[in-house]
């Protein structure tokens, strides 16, 4: 069996900068096997003879799209509808305190959106719980920094799998069944869901925030931060409080918060924060 090419401490440092630099994940030491594996396989694709090679390869492609597949290969796209139960919980307590019931109009921007469930999440739980559902005026931003996922997302077709944990009467109501180019059962959110969510990509650490001109009722932004450093996440952290008003909430990832002290933030429930 072919040993696996070693990536030197050389060639590593290289790639971590670079990731920093463009996406501002931060990378340890304790990664360099993992990107040593994830990249091996890329050597193979493009006859390259060294990890050096590959690096400049995707430097010299002016269009970012190796980029963001180097970030796909070494990160985790892990998701699933409804996830962190408790924030469904929380938000169903809530429902008369968060959103603006005068005004009837909600706008929530999922930052991190992957293969679409969060959205997808944020307006089947709307229709769900919302009373006089549409008599409001609700927009939902989904973003993410791959347009390979984000396609995946606007198409919103999804395996048995996928579904697997839904209740089978969010299915019916919110699903269309399919057969995938395989003949296996998937299914597809149907169209009115749909159109209440605009995607787009975005990046969340060299984005220019000052494109949104109104203030969100909610950002999710979960799983994420565990990618960044300190510096980092303060800096993201900051740009999102100025996008959210007094009664607006930010929704982190159950393994994530916010550490520091400074911060505008108040912890309302666990991964849960408001302005402070």
């Amino acid at each position: 069996m072919k040993q696996e090419k070693e990536l030197s401490t050389k060639e590593f440092i290289k790639f971590q900068q670079f990731i920093y630099e463009e996406i501002g994940i931060s990378l340890g030491e304790h990664k360099r096997t993992l990107v040593q594996s994830r990249l091996r396989k890329w050597l193979l694709q493009y006859s390259l003879s060294t990890y050096m090679e590959l690096y400049e390869m995707i430097r010299a492609d002016k269009s970012g799209h190796m980029l963001i597949m180097l970030v796909n290969a070494i990160t985790t796209n892990v998701t699933s509808f409804f996830r962190e139960e408790n924030q469904w919980a929380y938000l169903k307590e809530n429902m008369s305190k968060l959103f603006d019931l005068k005004h009837k109009k909600i706008r929530i921007w999922s930052a991190a959106c992957s293969s679409g469930q969060e959205p997808y999440s944020i307006i089947m739980f709307l229709k769900e719980h919302l009373k006089d559902f549409h008599q409001y005026d609700i927009k939902i931003l989904a973003t993410d920094i791959s347009e390979d996922i984000l396609e995946k997302a606007m198409q919103g077709v999804y395996s048995q799998k996928d579904v697997e944990g839904l209740p089978k009467n969010i299915i019916l109501k919110y699903f269309n069944p399919l057969k995938d180019e395989r003949g296996a059962k998937c299914f597809e959110i149907n169209q009115e869901l749909q159109s209440y969510i605009t995607f787009r990509t975005f990046n969340l650490v060299h984005g220019d925030f000052t494109i949104f001109k109104n203030k969100f009722d909610m950002i999710f932004c979960r799983n994420v931060m565990i990618y960044f450093d300190k510096p980092t996440q303060s800096k993201l952290l900051g740009k999102f409080s100025k996008l959210l008003g007094a009664n607006s909430r930010l929704f982190i990832g159950h393994s994530e918060s916010i550490q520091n002290k400074d911060a505008a933030y108040k912890l309302e429930a666990p991964s849960i924060y408001r302005i402070n």
